[in-house]
């Protein structure tokens, strides 16, 4: 039996509901990934049910767990690095430099960085410093990109709202941005409404320097619109491509992953059912094709 992929995940953590390593490390299990989860935060549920408690934790903890993790050999052995939610911009460049460690022993290592930071109708609502932080450090860093369409006209620094070809042309000009560092192999827009698209469609656009992808779904309205979907986007393309999926198939098997679960998701619920509708993550009831755009 071949050994599985290993991946770091390095986000949040909420004991109740399923947002950052609480719904990605279960999608990335189900993948046949190795899942090795570093919170940044623990509380006891995310902030959809209203009070929490718990604390953020600072940069040095971080550094401390993943010490003792290279200490024993684990760093060197992952195959991928995903981080989320931060809680702290420290943290981020305590990742970075876990990065920049493990591509020296393993120059294959993909980076994906879900940057996390708001969404529409909720602007940002993480700590200052954080957007800044992955502007202009995470972003040069990374092979792997996947905001949100809110997050991603921030980093890119204008509206894509016009059309999908435009939303193309703007990812790729962020892409060429970052030709002086490493920078991004590609940068992956949820939740994309543009004005070319029909009121009751949302896609998802998957865009490097040659190529792109579009996976459209009908737009499933949720109230109140359960936590998580963007940690489990990214946990579940992490996995896809590990597998070796080229990216048109991960696009399409991730996308119709997230669809399954909403659909099944109960009236009123605040978060996926990341256990009882499982089957969804690995054989969705409904496959939705990445189409070349």
């Amino acid at each position: 039996m071949s050994e599985p992929c290993i991946a770091l995940t390095i986000q949040s953590h909420v004991a109740w509901g399923h947002v950052g390593n609480s719904a990605a490390v279960l999608p990335l299990q189900l993948l046949g990934v190795e899942a090795i989860a570093v919170h940044t935060v623990q509380f006891s549920n995310h902030t959809g049910y209203g009070e929490f408690k718990g604390q953020v934790f600072p940069a040095s903890h971080i550094r401390d767990v993943l010490d003792g993790l290279d200490a024993r050999g684990v760093l060197a052995r992952c195959d991928a690095v995903l981080s989320g939610y931060l809680g702290d911009a420290g943290t981020g460049e305590v990742i970075l430099d876990a990065v920049s460690a493990i591509r020296q022993v393993n120059p294959g290592l993909r980076y994906v960085c879900d940057p996390v930071m708001g969404d529409v109708g909720r602007g940002m609502f993480v700590r200052p410093g954080i957007p800044e932080f992955l502007r202009h450090r995470a972003l040069p860093h990374c092979d792997v990109l996947t905001p949100n369409q809110f997050e991603f006209e921030f980093l890119a620094g204008e509206p894509i709202g016009a059309s999908v070809a435009h939303a193309v042309a703007v990812a790729r000009k962020l892409l060429r941005a970052q030709a002086t560092a490493p920078g991004p192999e590609m940068i992956v827009i949820t939740s994309l409404r543009t004005d070319d698209m029909p009121a009751d469609r949302i896609a998802t656009l998957a865009v490097n320097h040659a190529e792109a992808w579009s996976v459209q779904t009908p737009h499933l309205a949720c109230e109140p619109p359960p936590s998580g979907m963007g940690d489990v986007f990214a946990a579940t393309l992490t996995g896809r491509l590990l597998r070796g999926e080229p990216v048109a198939q991960a696009l399409s098997h991730t996308v119709s992953c997230l669809y399954g679960l909403v659909s099944h998701l109960a009236p009123g619920a605040r978060d996926l059912p990341l256990v009882a509708a499982r089957s969804q993550i690995t054989d969705p009831d409904t496959e939705f094709d990445a189409v070349a755009v």
